[in-house]
């Protein structure tokens, strides 16, 4: 097998989701065989938002031939991850360089875990949501956007609210009786805004 492991790893973060590793070659006289790739071995540590360590699950990845660099896609936004290079012949993988720690930089969040509607009256409900299951970084805020609909499915005009990020129930006053809503719900980070979750609601006819 291959005696020496790469030299020199630079990791470059390229955004949440995606980084460039670069290495030196080794010397050709001490893969002791055909040199057939580099293996970037890559694992997540940890995410930055929350502090759960679960089975740390090693990724893989082979660059064929004499190349010295190569991207890692489908990382986790905000998340703490190692890597290492190895060198490969035809007998087998070389030992590992020194691990080298990096982060990936906030994303945007996926959608609210759910949103509940609930205590319908004359003018008013209540509405009940979940963080998202990847905050993707630090929540800033949520934003809640509602509608009337009438009759003939006809939307009236939208209002928007921002809701602090440690929130988790809102009540919604001064609406329309025996109306129709329609609900747009989102979470943010600083890097902008997550995928939207929709419900729709009635408020009570007469008491």
């Amino acid at each position: 097998v291959p005696m020496v492991a790469p030299g020199n790893v630079q990791v470059h973060v390229i955004n949440s989701t995606l980084a460039k590793v670069h290495w030196d070659p080794v010397p050709l006289k001490t893969v002791r065989g055909h040199l057939q790739g580099y293996k970037v071995y890559y694992w997540k540590v940890q995410s930055l938002s929350r502090r759960s360590r679960r089975h740390i699950e090693k990724k893989i990845l082979t660059f064929r031939g004499n190349k010295t660099f190569g991207m890692l896609p489908g990382l986790e936004p905000y998340s703490s991850y190692k890597l290492n290079v190895r060198v490969v012949n035809g007998k087998g993988e070389g030992p590992a360089s020194p691990d080298k720690v990096f982060k990936t930089p906030e994303g945007v969040p996926s959608s609210p875990s759910f949103l509940k509607i609930t205590n319908p009256t004359l003018d008013s409900l209540t509405l009940e949501w979940g963080s998202p299951t990847h905050p993707n970084g630090v929540l800033t805020s949520y934003t809640l956007k509602f509608q009337p609909i009438n009759n003939t499915h006809e939307l009236g005009p939208l209002v928007e609210i921002r809701i602090p990020a440690n929130e988790s129930s809102l009540i919604l006053k001064n609406l329309n009786y025996s109306t129709r809503y329609k609900f747009y719900f989102n979470a943010q980070t600083s890097v902008g805004s997550g995928s939207q979750i929709t419900e729709e609601a009635v408020t009570i006819m007469d008491e």
